[in-house]
């Protein structure tokens, strides 16, 4: 793979002769004439970011710093800042193809600090689409810094888990990077191709109870994982991953498509021309079920509940991770207890998705950025409340 910033012809045909090179083996088929690719936009982007004022962005910011702060004179500290990046993608190959793409992202970050108790805790909001700036128009900034602010303050003033292994109930939402990181990966082709996954030829095989179900899905309309057309210029489409606990297909790009032997999905991403496109995620949740949060909660003596996710890490070779709890809860005798910090989920993803007994149908979608081999790329993880029987927690 190669890549030029400089459009200049003499610089182009020397970075195709080097390339041209580096594939003597490969018979060429030569270039077939460009046919163009029509492509149905279905991302509505009603206000162009590029004719708001900066300083209607600034009081826009500036009011959600004051509504975060009025939650007490314990959150000491507020972060606000939005962000918005339009690409225009043009993708154009040997074989004639030739498509367009235009992608306008648009996200909000908050942050906010309590002091309380033992040491600061610091939770966070980043809603994000695929959208113009009607989408800021339309957050409710007062939801946002509730959400930021109470969640800081209740973390500050608990007290530390006891870690063990117990039953856990995992909240909506970016709950879902659990699956994302741990699974996900996983299941692209990058992987697949290489034998670096623990669900290399498992396809047809129950890898999760018949509830189980998971989907990746780049269709959906302004979602922030979404695109019309990936970056090899495949239509995006929904793959199901999972269907009733059994392993369905892969997220595959040309190669892992061609390596692998299954069609191409769409799933081709990278960050920017200076990376080779390789399979990624798009908006991967797991789908909804029939379960309450209140049956959940009966069915435990002692666990934990989970309700919001923060960082972690992950060997996407074995699919162990570690990821932090930003708001967790102790379940006591089937009831919601006392704030709890510093846990952390450990565990293997493959091991744990035949350990999710229960789910709800409070599915919901949370934006985030993936990096790996292609870059950084805008990724959508989600889920409903679910269910898990037994993992490790780490706590003190």
């Amino acid at each position: 793979y190669g890549y030029s910033s400089d459009p200049d012809e003499a610089n182009l045909l020397k970075l195709t002769k080097n390339l041209g090179q580096s594939r003597k083996a490969v018979p060429s088929g030569g270039v077939q004439p460009f046919e163009q690719q029509a492509v149905q936009d279905i991302h509505h982007v009603a206000i162009n970011p590029e004719t708001v004022s900066k300083s209607e962005r600034v009081d826009l910011l500036r009011k959600l710093d004051e509504l975060t702060r009025r939650h007490g004179t314990a959150v000491s500290q507020v972060n606000a800042n939005m962000a918005e990046k339009k690409r225009t993608v043009l993708i154009a190959n040997s074989e004639g193809l030739w498509t367009e793409d235009a992608r306008s992202y648009s996200r909000m970050r908050l942050s906010a600090v309590a002091e309380k108790g033992d040491g600061p805790q610091t939770a966070s909001e980043s809603p994000g689409v695929l959208g113009g700036y009607e989408f800021f128009q339309n957050l409710d900034l007062d939801e946002l810094a509730e959400n930021a602010a109470q969640s800081a303050l209740r973390m500050a003033s608990a007290g530390y888990i006891d870690g063990g292994t117990m039953p856990v109930i995992l909240g909506n939402g970016f709950g879902g990077v659990i699956f994302h990181e741990a699974c996900g990966h996983p299941l692209e082709t990058e992987a697949i191709r290489k034998n670096a996954s623990p669900f290399c030829d498992k396809i047809g095989e129950h890898v999760g109870r018949s509830i189980l179900n998971a989907i990746d899905d780049g269709t959906i309309a302004n979602k922030w994982g979404s695109c019309n057309v990936d970056d090899e210029g495949t239509p995006t489409q929904k793959t199901v991953l999972i269907e009733n606990g059994i392993l369905k297909n892969y997220l595959s790009d040309r190669i892992g498509a061609c390596q692998v032997g299954i069609p191409r999905s769409g799933s081709a991403r990278r960050e920017s021309y200076k990376f080779a496109p390789v399979s990624r995620m798009r908006n991967t949740y797991i789908a909804p079920g029939q379960d309450s949060f209140e049956e959940m909660l009966r069915s435990i003596k002692f666990g934990l509940y989970a309700k919001k996710m923060g960082g972690g890490s992950v060997n996407p070779g074995t699919g162990e991770f570690n990821f932090a709890v930003q708001e967790g809860y102790a379940i006591r005798n089937g009831k919601i207890a006392e704030p709890v910090r510093g846990a952390t989920l450990i565990g293997k993803g493959f091991d744990v998705l035949s350990q999710i007994s229960m789910i709800a149908d409070d599915l919901e979608l949370a934006a985030g950025m993936c990096g790996a081999a292609s870059g950084w790329v805008p990724t959508t993880v989600g889920q409903p409340t679910l269910k898990i029987d037994s993992i490790l927690v780490g706590g003190r």
